[in-house]
């Protein structure tokens, strides 16, 4: 706690600290469709979380998660999508840091070692552009979330982009003296790069 309390309060991180990834990166993988469930490239997918400590950009990673999804674009509306991510894989770049981020102040891993998301609506908006409505659960609290997501195809492969702008304190990350936005804003960009490739 020490720990994290000199590390937010001083101007100054080191480059390791931005891998990606604070809260639920849930959403990183949003789109699905009525087809059977695509296999998810680890190797090539990212979630990755920026906030804002004392005004400046933060991130963090989830270096542990898996996704569920179906798309067919041309039956979008009966897509579904369930994405697991393991809240104690957030890395700061530094094991202080982690542990203090894995404690009950912030993720509370221990208690609520998954955060997921799980696709409720999928409404195309452009030509590859769709919003994903879900509900998004981060340390045993549920928000309804809408998320805008641009799909590309090649060949067998399918790629899924987007970000979704949380709110950090509706899902009780970062309690205590954490609660001060002063110190670390209480919106969260989770932006998200989701491969997969159909059998």
């Amino acid at each position: 706690m020490e720990a994290l309390s000199r590390w937010i309060r001083s101007y100054r991180w080191s480059p390791a600290v931005g891998a990606a990834a604070v809260w639920a990166g849930a959403a990183a993988a949003l789109l699905a469709g009525g087809a059977a469930h695509a296999q998810l490239d680890a190797a090539k997918s990212t979630i990755v979380a920026v906030s804002r400590q004392m005004n400046v950009p933060v991130q963090g990673s989830f270096t542990k998660f898996d996704a569920q999804i179906a798309f067919d674009p041309a039956k979008p509306a009966s897509g579904s999508a369930k994405i697991t991510v393991d809240t104690a894989s957030y890395d700061l770049g530094d094991p202080t840091y982690n542990d203090s981020v894995h404690g009950p102040e912030w993720f509370d891993a221990k208690t609520f070692p998954q955060a997921t998301f799980v696709s409720t609506a999928i409404a195309p908006t452009a030509t590859n552009q769709y919003s994903v409505s879900g509900k998004l659960t981060i340390k045993g609290h549920t928000q309804n979330v809408a998320v805008p997501v641009v799909l590309t195809q090649q060949g067998g492969t399918q790629t899924f982009d987007g970000t979704l702008p949380i709110h950090r304190l509706a899902f009780e990350i970062g309690t205590g003296e954490w609660k001060d936005t002063s110190i670390v804003a209480d919106e969260v960009l989770i932006k998200f790069h989701i491969v997969v490739a159909h059998k």
